[in-house]
């Protein structure tokens, strides 16, 4: 893949104006964010080949999330197994890896590009804080001097541009219902039903008086099929996870116990995945990032799942979506944006089932877009996608559906769709810290 001439300017004066891997950057650089640059740190301009437009402000708010803005648009290339090799510049080896493996089927409609990120303006204006203010400390493994919104909106180094996917904005508060399905390699599948509750520190009412090392809480309920259903997983997630390791409870119906659960994190097996995902696969990565040596690579134009407005029809059923391989590729949306390129190595002595990830995020949202996972013998092994989709009524960039290939056993999973669940994700939704104790997750599992 070739990086633009002008990104790659751009992130080496970027990193020359940095003094230390671990500071703030200068009023001078942050002063051009909403200048030269978004308020979330992406160039504003397009590109010279006029093939990525400049960033005019985002999508425009609309009480009609799920109406599509673009649904007269037509794609303007269709890649296949035949003309891969026209475009292989654009994806990475994960995503030429899906045509190898499914020639037959797989395919990747372009559509024109529309830049439609955008995030309230309080958080526009704490992530401009942040970029004075926020560090690296802990050898990486925290942020210091942290407020809501990106940590690290011109970022220096990969620790920093990881931080901003796990930083970004998500509503502050919401509740969720949707499904997680793990799909067999020939399309037979059982649609897991969740509901999830998460609040950042700052929404709850009653909070404790001690949160400083909280990013958020998170509790997660399984509510279907009928053998999964009663079992509650609460989750304190923590700023540092080596001094204060993740906070994590089980309430297991069986058992009608609550226990502490210390193995979530890492590459413990996913919730209800059947083995198709590790714990820090949720969101395309979460949790503490000390087994991996982080190197930002630079940016480049790719071709990432985007727009998804199509894929988050509600007249669709999960049957529409979900066939044998991948996702239906009639109803994903593909467009043409910068990314910051993040490879992630696994540290000597350190322990993890991918040997090497290779990030993909999107410049505009910090949404991470497409990741490759390497295998021990440095095989490619997995290929995750999210689908993006602006929740133009609350100001918030997230997913319609996140989807994770097995390039080597030809099954996949897909989590958070939501076509069949109502509203799906409801971000006026307020809690109270008793919501997110062990006590409030004995209430739920109860049948």
């Amino acid at each position: 893949m070739q990086f633009t001439r002008k990104s790659l300017a751009l992130g080496i004066a970027l990193l020359a104006g940095s003094s230390s891997l671990f500071a703030a950057v200068s009023p001078e650089q942050a002063a051009q964010l909403g200048q030269t640059l978004t308020p979330m740190g992406a160039e504003k301009s397009g590109n010279e080949a006029g093939t990525i437009p400049r960033w005019e402000g985002g999508l425009s708010t609309s009480d009609n999330r799920y109406a599509d803005p673009f649904a007269n648009e037509k794609p303007i290339v269709t890649i296949t197994a035949a003309n891969l090799d026209q475009h292989k510049a654009y994806l990475s080896p994960g995503q030429q890896a899906m045509f190898k493996k499914f020639p037959d089927t797989y395919k990747l409609n372009v559509y024109p590009t529309h830049r439609t990120a955008k995030v309230p303006e309080n958080i526009q204006a704490s992530t401009k804080d942040n970029a004075l203010n926020a560090a690296l400390a802990n050898d990486g493994n925290s942020v210091s001097n942290l407020s809501e919104g990106v940590a690290f909106p011109i970022p220096a180094n990969g620790l920093e541009a990881i931080w901003n996917h796990m930083t970004r904005y998500r509503g502050g508060s919401l509740e969720r219902t949707f499904v997680q399905v793990p799909v067999q390699a020939n399309g037979n599948f059982t649609p897991v039903k969740i509901n999830e509750k998460m609040s950042w520190p700052n929404y709850l009412d009653g909070k404790k008086s001690n949160q400083e090392n909280i990013l958020f809480y998170f509790v997660q309920q399984v509510q279907a099929p009928a053998r999964l259903t009663g079992n509650v997983l609460l989750v304190h997630e923590t700023v540092n996870q080596v001094t204060q390791p993740r906070q994590a409870w089980t309430y297991n119906a069986g058992q009608r116990r609550v226990r502490r659960a210390p193995q979530i994190a890492y590459d413990a097996p996913g919730t209800a995945t059947d083995g198709q995902r590790t714990t820090d696969n949720l969101d395309m990565f979460n949790g503490a990032p000390d087994r991996y040596d982080w190197k930002l690579v630079g940016k480049q134009e790719m071709y990432i799942p985007y727009n998804s407005f199509k894929l988050a029809d509600r007249e669709l059923t999960y049957k529409n979506i979900l066939q044998p391989g991948h996702m239906n590729p009639d109803l994903t949306r593909y467009e043409l944006h910068r990314v910051w390129k993040v490879e992630a190595t696994l540290k000597e002595g350190a322990r993890h089932i991918y040997a090497k990830r290779t990030f993909y995020i999107d410049e505009d949202s910090w949404q991470i877009a497409v990741v490759d996972h390497y295998d021990g013998r440095g095989e490619l092994w997995r290929v995750g996608e999210a689908h993006q989709l602006q929740y133009r009524d609350v100001n918030v960039p997230w997913i319609a559906a996140e989807a994770l290939y097995d390039l080597q056993s030809g099954r996949y999973l897909v989590g958070s769709l939501t076509n069949e669940e109502g509203i799906g994700f409801d971000f006026s939704k307020r809690f109270k810290y008793k919501d997110f104790t062990p006590q409030a997750i004995r209430r739920l599992g109860k049948r």
